[in-house]
């Protein structure tokens, strides 16, 4: 198999492995129009953030609580990004001083699914995954 080219072993949700058994343009075109969606997702914090906001909606200071290790500056990136790609909504209060909260749209909301069996996934395959990391280093 030469570089560029997927092999799918198993049956994917939305006949992905048959669609794609050859060479798969959309994992090597930076053309590709679902690719930057992809990258949204799969970057780092806004699979965290979705998750988070799973549950309901959200102040600001809750979701920095959720996800401890993200900085202030990025979590507002993160958030800013996810509510462009219309994700989230973003509901400002007025109040003194002003709240803000974020929740899940409709479209935000059909990305659990796919995202829940992604982790359930990388649960799953969490110890192969590390046993491979160590393998390879041990080789290199």
């Amino acid at each position: 198999m030469g570089h560029g080219e997927l092999k799918v072993t198993a049956d994917v949700p939305g006949g992905l492995s048959t669609k794609h058994n050859e060479r798969s343009k959309w994992a090597v075109d930076p053309q590709c129009p679902v690719r930057d969606v992809l990258d949204r997702i799969g970057d780092k914090w806004s699979t965290l953030v979705l998750g988070t906001l799973a549950s309901g909606p959200h102040r600001f200071s809750a979701v920095q609580r959720a996800i401890p290790d993200i900085s202030k500056r990025m979590l507002t990136q993160t958030l800013r990004d996810l509510e462009r790609d219309g994700l989230i909504a973003r509901t400002v209060f007025p109040t003194k001083p002003p709240s803000v909260e974020y929740r899940l749209t409709p479209l935000g909301e059909t990305i659990l699914e796919p995202l829940t069996v992604l982790v359930q996934w990388a649960d799953r395959s969490r110890a192969a995954i590390k046993n491979a990391r160590q393998a390879y280093d041990a080789a290199s």
